[in-house]
């Protein structure tokens, strides 16, 4: 499995597996597969609420822990928010069944995050976390937290596929020493993405699916990504995606692409910053 370097020499999978709307009853099933399957980077949140059967199918896997790499994700935490992150990371690393975390993020940027990081800084040193790092957060949130604090982040997990590309904040993000990470790779099918003429036409052209075009076009551009599948052969497939290479004008198709705009929905919308800054988990 090929590897990126995060900015504090930490060796991180550029290809894992994502368990966002797997229901809790068949995440763990699906993590047993993916295991089968050769994945070895897991992604979760305290939101998906599956981080148990997460751990379950971890633990059950027999991989040794330190070729995994786990990531899980801080939700907004109430006041004092340093007190409530310690906690939520608790409750999280039992639920995984582990001693410590290769990488936390922050889910939101809403609330005291800055509390809530300080906490995380805490816990990267006490050695409880290997890397800390932000989703979600636009090239301002990015910069100010950057600007503010001891630790940089050393990964943004935000939404990236053809239709919205993110090149600019990828490049604000790099000259910070920050990787930025796909969620939605797919698109979850919007734009009817696994039919597209231009992916399809490309996926031709190397004997390989849309989902795996995606995924080589993002790899490309050296952008780590969580693929979610509850099919074992699409598992499969989403792995076999490091025995081709797009060429310069295959990207500049799939660069045409780029809508400039979320499909999901906005983090800057004050509907939307009230909705996720005031829901809790349990």
């Amino acid at each position: 499995m090929q590897t990126v370097t995060l900015n504090n020499g930490v060796p991180m999978p550029i290809l894992g597996f994502g368990v966002f709307q797997i229901p809790a009853e068949r995440t763990e099933r699906a993590v047993t597969d993916a295991l089968a399957a050769g994945y070895r980077k897991f992604d979760t949140a305290a939101s998906y609420e599956n981080e148990e059967a997460v751990g379950r199918a971890l633990a059950a896997g027999g991989i040794p822990r330190e070729e995994l790499f786990v990531t899980t994700k801080l939700w907004v935490q109430d006041n004092p928010a340093e007190e409530h992150t310690r906690r939520a990371f608790d409750t999280s690393a039992k639920k995984l069944g582990l001693d410590y975390l290769d990488l936390y993020l922050v889910h939101q940027p809403f609330g005291d995050v800055y509390g809530q990081w300080r906490a995380m800084e805490a816990l990267h040193r006490e050695g409880r976390i290997k890397a800390i790092g932000i989703s979600n957060f636009h090239p301002d949130r990015v910069v100010d937290i950057v600007d503010h604090n001891e630790i940089t982040p050393a990964v943004n997990q935000i939404e990236v596929h053809p239709f919205f590309q993110r090149a600019a904040d990828q490049q604000i993000n790099s000259e910070r020493g920050i990787l930025i990470e796909s969620w939605g790779p797919f698109a979850a099918g919007k734009n009817n993405l696994f039919t597209d003429p231009v992916l399809t036409e490309i996926g031709q052209a190397h004997g390989k699916s849309v989902p795996q075009v995606v995924l080589r076009w993002l790899i490309q551009r050296g952008i780590p990504v969580n693929a979610k599948s509850v099919d074992p052969e699409r598992m499969k497939a989403n792995l076999q995606v490091f025995d081709f290479e797009l060429t310069a004008g295959q990207i500049d198709r799939i660069a045409a692409l780029d809508t400039s705009a979320s499909l999901y929905f906005d983090h800057r919308d004050p509907a939307m910053v009230s909705w996720l800054g005031n829901r809790r988990t349990s």
